[in-house]
């Protein structure tokens, strides 16, 4: 593996966006380590693992499943440079009050855990080598609470304060830890559940992951703890 190729780990890589990033990264000839919780449904998006691909199913609620992904990236590649926080979820419909311990549980874990889990695995390895970036994702709805999306944006607002926290911690030993907040993504589940609605609006996850790969990238250097919205074309 030469020097000028980054190690990216990135999770939820079996979905939407999680397909999309890995395409970036894949396009600028980095190494990919992709995690997502079924390890078939990570061979049905990529097909067989080569030199520069190493897939991974892993329950990233459990933090031994976290560590032990880490480590098999580790003895793979060496390092990683890159750690892209995908996996997540949504859920809305009910009023605070009437929120269940299931729908607070599944938006809590899915969003804010896993982004716990990763950093206690990758960090204490970055902090090694004085070198590394993090991306998180969050929502743009997070910047404030909205009707029957209390959970959700409680959940999303988590990861802003983490990116924030990260940052703070460890910016001084040459890591960036950021986020973004995109609005509505245009995916043929978001397609199905809103017909009506217009797409045109909504986000690509292809400039989504153009603006992931750039907070990945040397040029965002001296960008820590950004919430970065992106909105749409319009």
């Amino acid at each position: 593996m030469s020097d000028g190729q980054r190690v990216v780990l990135v999770t939820g890589a079996a979905g939407n966006l999680g397909r999309a990033v890995a395409q970036r990264f894949q396009a600028a000839g980095d190494r990919l380590v992709l995690v997502d919780l079924q390890a078939e449904a990570l061979a049905a998006a990529y097909g067989e693992e080569g030199d520069g691909l190493l897939l991974l199913g892993a329950n990233l609620l459990k933090q031994d499943e976290a560590n032990a992904a880490v480590a098999q990236a580790i003895a793979r590649f060496r390092r990683i440079d890159v750690l892209c926080n995908i996996a997540g979820g949504f859920r809305m419909g009910e009023a605070v009050h009437e929120t269940s311990d299931g729908s607070w549980d599944f938006l809590f874990n899915l969003n804010a855990r896993t982004v716990l889990h990763m950093a206690r695995a990758v960090v204490p390895q970055m902090l090694a080598r004085s070198s590394g970036k993090i991306v998180n994702v969050a929502s743009f709805s997070a910047q404030q609470g909205a009707a029957l999306m209390g959970a959700y944006t409680a959940s999303k607002s988590v990861v802003m304060r983490l990116t924030e926290a990260m940052s703070g911690e460890l910016k001084a030993n040459g890591i960036n830890v950021n986020c973004v907040m995109p609005t509505t993504l245009d995916t043929p589940e978001n397609r199905k559940a809103m017909p009506d609605a217009d797409s045109s609006q909504w986000v690509s996850t292809q400039d989504l992951a153009h603006v992931i790969e750039f907070l990945s990238s040397p040029g965002a250097r001296a960008i820590h703890g950004a919430a970065i919205p992106v909105t749409g074309l319009s």
